[in-house]
């Protein structure tokens, strides 16, 4: 987003980065900030004491591009791909002749190093940065690691190592395998996603995984993978410190609010007559080619998870015979039997046209009933309504954020029931 250098009041107060950009456009410094508004409204305030170098890069400023993320560590990220994409005459790694800190990945190696560089003097390696410092460099690397273990000397020994039992390296060499080799890879994949910022392919990509192993039947991996996709999520997410709370005692409830606000703003917008979202429930379907098929429903009290209300069941269709449109249908009918059960101000389904269409089908059989009924498409994230409109948020939209939120507590509780079941068959079997 683009604004002029006299309208910095106008930008949001989110994580993100901004470009200087003189009056034809060309970059002429990025930094990031945890707070975009206050981090660049310190340049234009005279009440901050500047520098030369500073003072001769306000003169020229004329525009600044900002580019809004959901966490301070992704804008660190950021930061430094814009750096070397743009080469600012104002980044001071260009001016004072320090050779900033890098990240080098072996990456041709049989098994793939992650290490600290000062130059890029490896043509087989693959570098990203520079970094503004080395401890910057190090939270990095440090939280990535908790997540998908690497191995961080070049010479690792054919044995495990301390690292090994903390959780942290997977000692490829000691246990050299094909399958060790084409999970390392993985593991290297989803880390240059990592540094390239690219949060919603890798999230993608392991859900996809954990669609796989949970198809064979490999409960345990497919717990391992989900554990990597909520630590992606924590990690990227935006982050409220404690002063903040102390600022604002009321600061979660004024968030969820905010998420629930956008939320009705949007479906009414797209014609959806709704008055409030007290109440919302989620429908996800967890299933191996048709066999213990299950259905969550997840609810939200006033925006927050509300688990006292959760509800599961068991799917009674024709075994064998796998129609998650047919199973939506189910579900719903049944749950909307249950009288004494509050009423939701709206439904959510995980999937596209075929699971919405099965939903309404199930209300129309009530007759007089009415609640509306959105799916939440997983390949853009975009909601859909009843009448097949389509709604789509920025990935920092407190609405889609409310929205993903119910959905992936939805999954999670599904698959969670799918395993007991399994479980219970195998035991019988």
């Amino acid at each position: 987003m683009l604004y002029h250098s006299s309208s910095y009041l106008q930008l949001p107060e989110e994580p993100g980065v901004y470009e200087f950009l003189d009056k034809v456009h060309k970059v002429l410094y990025v930094g990031k900030a945890k707070n975009l508004k206050h981090r660049v409204a310190s340049y234009f305030t005279k009440s901050y004491s500047h520098g030369e170098k500073t003072q001769q890069l306000i003169c020229q400023i004329m525009y600044i591009r900002i580019t809004v993320v959901d966490s301070e560590l992704e804008s660190l990220l950021l930061e430094a791909v814009r750096i070397k994409k743009f080469n600012p005459k104002y980044n001071s790694r260009l001016t004072d002749g320090k050779a900033y800190p890098l990240i080098r990945i072996t990456i041709k190696e049989k098994y793939p190093k992650i290490l600290i560089a000062r130059k890029e003097d490896d043509k087989k390696s693959l570098y990203f940065g520079p970094y503004p410092s080395t401890s910057s460099i190090r939270m990095v690397l440090k939280l990535m690691r908790r997540i998908f273990p690497y191995e961080n000397v070049e010479k690792h020994p054919k044995k495990p190592c301390l690292y090994y039992h903390l959780g942290l390296c997977p000692c490829a060499e000691a246990f050299d395998s094909k399958n060790m080799h084409v999970a390392y890879k993985k593991t290297i994949k989803h880390i240059v996603q990592f540094l390239h910022g690219e949060k919603i392919k890798i999230l993608k990509d392991l859900e996809k995984e954990r669609e796989e192993w949970v198809r064979t039947e490999n409960f345990e991996h497919a717990g391992i993978v989900q554990k990597q996709i909520d630590q992606v999520k924590m990690i990227t997410s935006k982050f409220h410190k404690p002063f903040e709370y102390e600022l604002n005692p009321n600061l979660r409830e004024d968030i969820r609010a905010l998420e629930r606000n956008e939320l009705l703003k949007h479906l009414r917008g797209a014609g959806i007559k709704i008055d409030t979202l007290f109440r919302i429930e989620c429908y996800d379907i967890s299933n191996t080619s048709g066999q213990n098929a299950t259905a969550s429903m997840v609810v939200l009290t006033n925006g927050e998870i509300d688990k006292s209300e959760y509800k599961r069941f068991k799917i009674k269709l024709d075994k064998g015979k796998p129609d998650d449109f047919a199973m939506i249908e189910e579900v719903l009918t049944r749950r909307l039997k249950h009288a004494q059960w509050p009423m939701p101000d709206l439904i959510i389904v995980d999937g596209g046209k075929g699971q919405i269409s099965s939903a309404v089908k199930a209300i129309k059989q009530l007759g007089n009933v009415t609640i509306p009924i959105v799916g939440l498409a997983k390949r853009e994230e975009t909601i859909i309504t009843e009448d097949f409109r389509e709604i789509s948020l920025s990935k920092s939209s407190p609405a889609l954020k409310l929205v993903m939120r119910i959905r992936d507590e939805a999954h999670r509780f599904a698959l969670r029931y799918h395993r007991l079941l399994r479980s219970r068959s195998l035991m019988n079997s």
